[in-house]
């Protein structure tokens, strides 16, 4: 009845906005029922013990995706792996070659710049039946799979919400993977939030810019709402806690009414009022302009990271079949003009005759 499903879509947003706590140990939260499924794979790997694979690790023990002893990290960081060998009760390595023994199952989660010297220490040192799940940014499935001797790939963006359970990651895969390894793939990826399978891996470098990015947008905006609230007079706890409060409830708005966004901003825009005063602002400002030239700026940088073509978008130009940046066509210019210069002083020269 309507009666029914209303009632759950209530429940479903308590359970979204139930404050996670940090006790200590692991971040407190309530998974889903529907993510709990127990993988087929006997021995994880983890490569890199950053917040991102703490994050990965804390979901799939929630989740019960596997036991606390199925896994093994490695770094070269001693405190980042007794901190994750305390809160998860896991087994630790500062070997990359020795952690990933045996292990059917591998993630990648090191920075883009660690790539490449980590790839020739593990190239061919895998288990034959092997799948790697990266969440390095840039490096491709083909890069990965060249750079390590391993057929099965998977490349993933997720985001920081992870840490709460709240990821958005996307995902695809190489030719090499098989349907029983998306599906422990898809749970391992669903066990930390929300994720999404892509056929086409292009996907992959708009996915770190708009979502694997994403966070750092919101972040700033709440921090210049803090200030601004500061500014006009509150003390600065309250600040925070009304702007935090009001994204959370503005995102939960958004998801529960499904509606877009310009059609929920403009049932709150009353003419002549307070939202419609600050949207001018915020227009006038450039604002739109700002946040779409940071998810393109985003989306260059994922491209270089893979040594692939970064001038694409807007502010790109082409000439003769060659992608310029603006500040190309800037030299461009200078040394056109500067060339021209040259040439009418050398006429101007004794001794030069110009051709007809």
């Amino acid at each position: 009845s309507k009666q029914a499903n209303s009632r759950s879509n209530m429940q479903a947003l308590r359970a979204l906005a139930r404050p996670v706590l940090r006790l200590g140990r692991a971040y407190s939260i309530q998974m889903p029922e529907e993510t709990k499924h127990k993988i087929a794979s006997n021995r994880l790997a983890v490569i890199g013990a950053g917040k991102m694979a703490e994050a990965i690790i804390g979901g799939m023990l929630r989740s019960q995706t596997l036991d606390p002893g199925q896994i093994t990290v490695s770094d070269v960081n001693r405190d980042r792996l007794d901190f994750l060998k305390e809160t998860f009760d896991i087994r630790v390595a500062r070997d990359n070659v020795a952690a990933i023994k045996d292990a059917d199952l591998v993630l990648l989660a090191v920075k883009p710049q660690s790539m490449p010297h980590l790839m020739p220490l593990v190239f061919n040192r895998f288990a034959s039946n092997a799948l790697i799940i990266s969440i390095v940014a840039g490096y491709s499935c083909h890069d990965i799979a060249e750079g390590t001797g391993v057929t099965a790939v998977v490349r993933s963006m997720p985001n920081t919400p992870a840490i709460v359970g709240k990821s958005m990651t996307v995902w695809t895969t190489n030719g090499g993977v098989s349907d029983a390894q998306k599906i422990e793939t898809k749970a391992v990826l669903g066990s930390f939030g929300s994720e999404l399978f892509v056929t086409d891996e292009q996907y992959l470098d708009m996915a770190t810019a708009l979502s694997g990015t994403g966070p750092a947008y919101f972040f700033m905006i709440m921090e210049a709402m803090i200030d601004a609230g500061v500014h006009i007079g509150f003390p600065r706890e309250m600040a925070k806690s009304l702007v935090l409060k009001t994204i959370e409830g503005t995102a939960l708005l958004a998801i529960a009414s499904g509606a877009h966004p310009a059609r929920l901003r403009n049932d709150i825009t009353s003419p002549g009022g307070t939202s419609a005063s600050a949207l001018y602002e915020a227009e006038r400002g450039g604002l739109r302009t700002v946040i779409s030239d940071s998810v393109w700026a985003a989306y260059r940088r994922s491209l270089e990271m893979g040594g692939k073509n970064s001038c694409v978008g807007p502010g790109r130009y082409i000439q003769q079949g060659l992608t310029l940046t603006p500040h190309q066509v800037e030299k461009m210019l200078e040394a056109a003009v500067e060339g021209a210069a040259g040439l009418s002083r050398r006429r101007g020269e004794p001794g030069h005759h110009h051709r007809s």
